[in-house]
């Protein structure tokens, strides 16, 4: 008989980002959760079971912040294809990770999006949101990486490299 494996978190996140130029920000908060460091990342979370990925991304955005997502940066490409019992959601996201070693096994779906509405104080384990320049980003992941949550750190190296690449 097969050991059980442990569970696979699957997640939507967000890049909130505002502005044009060297002046545009990211939106970063502070995770709030009993028991956990307080640590700065990007907002987003786990994917409910047959929940879809944007549906996910949109409520968990909503849940964190407070706003709605209003754009998509990137092209999504979406496409569904269902059946008599079946649905399933294509679409391309603007990066993919997955852990390889960490507190959690689990593989995520990052979007670029721009959001709309009110900052809310505290949300569903989040509080403290902040805007920040690319170039604060920059330099506070480089002089601070401690102050980053395990994954917000890993990938934000990724990230910055593709928005010099557009640049």
């Amino acid at each position: 008989m097969l050991g059980r494996r442990p569970a696979l978190y699957v997640n939507a996140r967000a890049i909130i980002e505002r502005g044009q130029g060297p002046e545009r920000e990211v939106l970063l908060q502070l995770r709030a959760r009993r028991g956990e460091p307080r640590t700065l990342e990007l907002p987003g979370g786990q994917v409910d079971p047959f929940e879809g990925i944007v549906q996910a991304l949109c409520r968990e955005v909503q849940e964190e912040t407070g706003l709605t997502v209003s754009t998509f940066l990137d092209e999504l490409n979406e496409v569904r294809g269902e059946g008599a019992d079946t649905a399933v959601e294509c679409l391309t996201p603007s990066f993919v990770y997955q852990t390889l070693r960490g507190p959690v096994d689990s593989v995520g779906f990052f979007f670029r999006v721009e959001a709309q509405g009110e900052l809310t104080r505290r949300g569903d384990d989040a509080e403290g949101h902040e805007w920040i320049t690319l170039p604060e980003l920059r330099q506070r992941s480089r002089q601070h990486p401690e102050t980053f949550n395990w994954l917000t750190r890993g990938v934000l190296p990724f990230y910055l490299r593709a928005v010099d690449a557009r640049a």
